[in-house]
């Protein structure tokens, strides 16, 4: 079985929302259920079908989470000491060599990642390019964009 890189934010993350899903959404699921079984006739009614669909998605999503924190392998990066290297989990900042700009991302499991707020997929071709590389460091990274050159600026496990 394969396990997948996960922080230790996106498991709680998820634990959250399974603890959520479990102890909130799924009552009130099934007591909607019940309730639109009291009015009748179960073929043409309504409430029951999109009560039952809701359902269905409830208990996808469930599963879904329990199989990905089951599969995590949790990294705590702040438990790892800093060498100056990008490894899975960092915080990084990277200054784009051509226009001087900088940017700040984490490296991040596939179910954390959001570019907008700086977690960047650990398969995403910017980290691919990056894994493995140490402070001062110039990467060239394949872009949609085309070839663009960043210079590792810092490293932290934060």
């Amino acid at each position: 079985m394969q396990r997948f890189p996960m922080t230790v934010a996106g498991a709680d993350a998820l634990r959250r929302e399974l603890e959520r899903l479990k102890k909130e959404d799924r009552p009130r699921i099934s007591a909607a259920i019940a309730e639109a079984r009291e009015h009748g006739d179960l073929k043409e009614n309504a409430e029951y079908h999109a009560a039952r669909e809701q359902q269905g998605f409830c208990e996808g999503r469930i599963q879904d989470i329990e199989s990905k924190l089951s599969n995590a392998q949790i990294i705590d990066i702040t438990s790892i000491q800093n060498t100056g290297k990008v490894i899975f989990g960092v915080t990084i900042t990277i200054v784009d060599v051509d226009t001087d700009e900088e940017k700040v991302y984490q490296i991040v499991g596939d179910d954390e990642a959001d570019i907008k707020n700086g977690k960047l997929s650990v398969n995403s071709p910017i980290a691919r390019g990056l894994i493995g590389r140490e402070e001062g460091d110039v990467v060239q990274i394949e872009t949609p964009g085309g070839v663009k050159e960043y210079e590792v600026d810092k490293v932290e496990h934060i």
